[in-house]
């Protein structure tokens, strides 16, 4: 499902969130949820996830909710959890060592095959269960993997991204703070720790809670 030419793009960033918790009311073996049980579970305001929801037409019925075990299965279908997108980390530093030790273990459908480094300590071996390969046999490991992960230092972020598009790459999560730089068919999402540390401290400080609320 190309869900960009359906709804908007904050819907579907929220997808994930609901699928999650919808999952561990599933394995709790809850029937059914409230947009209110929701709301308060994934921190959105019920309007809001009724707006979402209304964009797949009737998932629930007033009065009674929704259907966990029906709302699982559809964004199931929905974000392809049924199948596996694999993904290749480069960098295997303590951030990169991190994700391979973790590697989405309660995801469906994401899971780190490959590792590459420059490191002669860790090329060669496996970490968290994933092989780590040398950043020279990059084009020639990745195969058919769909998005990468990108740890490596800053400096390094622009050439291996370029490497990553050369090689059929659809997707990267850059979490070096480089903005980097790939043609527009290229999806990017960055994710710089520092910048989103600083902006909770400055929100901290200048929007305390109690004044939102």
């Amino acid at each position: 499902m190309n869900m960009e030419n359906k709804i908007p793009q904050a819907t579907a960033k929220r997808l994930p969130l609901y699928y999650r918790f919808l999952n561990n009311l599933h394995h709790q073996g809850k029937l059914r949820v409230s947009s209110k049980e929701l709301s308060e579970a994934v921190k959105v305001d019920s309007a809001t996830i009724r707006r979402d929801f209304s964009y797949f037409g009737a998932l629930g019925k007033k009065g009674y909710g929704y259907n966990v075990e029906y709302l699982l299965g559809f964004f199931r279908k929905t974000l392809d959890q049924d199948e596996m997108a694999k993904i290749a980390l480069i960098g295997v530093g303590n951030l990169g060592t991190a994700f391979l030790h973790y590697n989405f273990t309660k995801n469906n459908n994401t899971k780190i095959e490959m590792a590459f480094d420059a490191d002669p300590d860790k090329v060669g071996k496996d970490i968290g269960g994933v092989p780590v390969y040398h950043i020279q046999d990059l084009e020639e490991r990745l195969g058919d993997t769909s998005v990468a992960i990108l740890t490596v230092p800053q400096s390094e972020a622009q050439p291996i991204a370029e490497r990553l598009v050369e090689a059929g790459i659809d997707g990267i999560l850059n979490f070096t703070p480089a903005r980097i730089t790939v043609p527009e068919r290229i999806r990017v999402h960055h994710i710089d720790l520092v910048v989103e540390l600083q902006s909770l401290v400055y929100f901290l400080k200048h929007y305390p809670l109690d004044e939102m609320e």
